[in-house]
């Protein structure tokens, strides 16, 4: 010990040079891959169109004396719409009050469920599908699809479509889950099926994107992407949309052949713009997150970057883009950096920034006037004004992407509960008048 204390003490000058050359070298690295990886992009000139939301219209049928009222909104995609824009114009708004919860065998259920006329279909972690009665939260029916699962059903015309971690596709008949066909795929899949004229579409982890008949699974074409294809695949003028883990996006017509394909040029956080999130499709453009750190717009058309903005930490979250009353176009999406962002869907200038205090790595959605995010960290559920960024809700529970509705209630998805709510206004908030016995 003493001729080692001896020897750094003769030494001292070499050892403290050798320390300022690391610790050169470990900022220059630092500088490299962080200060000087590729600003962000604006392009004034990349094509844009602004155009106003439309109302959804109604789907209930009128009232008549002689025939109960259904409920026949549908909500039959992750995102809500094909674009996955993620955004119901109208509908429910805070105060709420819970009226039932489902507890999943308390099992993970990390995607949101779909609804179709009054029944919620969700599928647990655990490979489990379950349909839910929306208005009582009542277990319909339930059936084991495989050991694993990381996506949203999709749903069309009576039918569920669901593609698995344990690597299969299956359809089945909603009111009774009987399983109409399932095919075994090559590698494992959590990519949320779409149906677009009468094909399901979806990616997978080995890269291949399919496209399959919807009545018979009969394959119509794959395509082989760069990279892993986790997200869900986005539908909007004739053209497939979709990010992959080799950091490209990429647009395909509906027989496979490929539109265009670009790629994210970040290197933030010692990677390459690999995509995980859901890309959204809006005003003429293509909207998606990238573990570089940074949120992407890409012009529909042909591809070309219309502009990108850096957050601070991975952005796995897929955007919603709206124009909901009181704002201009926007995209509202969170970060791994613990805010959540409300760009301006045009050139991506920050319009407000809510510091949440905890990663965020689902995906929001827009209900009237209200942007509701899940903070992983402190697994709650927020409400934000979408022109503000105030926050108009809160609730202890949520994980990842917590939210949907329809016109009479917000269903929310904690992290291993789903959740009931109706505004407390509502006839459904009353409480239920007990019934008086007879003496």
């Amino acid at each position: 010990m003493r001729s080692l204390f001896a020897f750094l003490k003769r030494r001292w000058p070499c050892v403290l040079t050798a320390v300022v050359v690391v610790g050169g070298l470990g900022a220059l690295i630092v500088y490299s891959t962080w200060i000087k990886a590729p600003g962000d992009v604006t392009n004034d000139n990349a094509e844009f169109q602004d155009t106003a939301d439309q109302p959804a219209p109604s789907l209930d049928e009128k009232p008549t004396k002689k025939k109960k009222r259904k409920e026949t909104f549908v909500w039959p995609d992750f995102g809500y719409t094909p674009n996955r824009a993620r955004y119901l114009p109208s509908g429910v708004e805070p105060p709420f009050k819970p009226i039932w919860k489902y507890r999943g065998d308390r099992q993970l259920m990390e995607f949101p469920p779909v609804l179709a006329k009054g029944v919620l279909y969700i599928v647990r972690n655990d490979g489990v599908a379950v349909a839910l009665n929306a208005k009582s939260g009542n277990i319909r029916w339930q059936r084991r699809l495989g050991k694993l699962n990381a996506s949203s059903p999709g749903y069309d015309r009576g039918r569920l479509y669901v593609a698995t971690l344990s690597g299969h596709i299956t359809a089945l008949r909603a009111k009774t889950g009987r399983i109409l066909w399932r095919k075994k795929l090559a590698s494992r899949s959590e990519s949320s099926p779409i149906v677009v004229n009468n094909r399901v579409f979806f990616g997978s982890e080995n890269g291949t994107v399919y496209a399959m008949d919807a009545s018979t699974g009969r394959m119509a074409w794959t395509y082989k992407a760069g990279g892993a294809v986790k997200g869900a695949l986005a539908f909007s003028d004739g053209k497939l949309f979709f990010g992959d883990y080799g950091g490209s996006v990429t647009a395909l017509d509906l027989r496979g052949k490929r539109v265009w394909k670009t790629g994210t040029s970040g290197r933030s956080f010692g990677r390459v713009g690999r995509v995980y999130s859901t890309v959204a499709v809006k005003f003429g453009r293509v909207y998606l997150g990238s573990l570089d750190g940074r949120v992407y717009s890409f012009v529909a058309s042909n591809g070309k970057l219309a502009w990108s903005h850096s957050t601070g930490g991975y952005v796995y979250a897929s955007p919603a883009v709206a124009r909901p009353a009181g704002t201009g176009p926007t995209v509202f999406i969170g970060s791994y950096d613990g805010n959540f962002y409300a760009l301006d869907a045009r050139n991506g200038k920050q319009r407000w920034k809510h510091g949440a205090g905890g990663k965020i790595s689902g995906s929001p959605t827009v209900v009237g006037k209200v942007v509701y995010f899940a903070n992983l960290g402190a697994k709650e559920t927020s409400g934000l004004d979408v022109r503000t960024g105030k926050r108009v809700f809160k609730y202890p529970r949520g994980s990842f992407t917590p939210v949907i509705a329809d016109e009479k209630r917000l269903y929310l998805t904690g992290y291993t509960t789903l959740y009931g709510f109706v505004p407390k206004d509502s006839p459904e908030a009353r409480p239920k008048k007990k019934s008086k016995r007879r003496e």
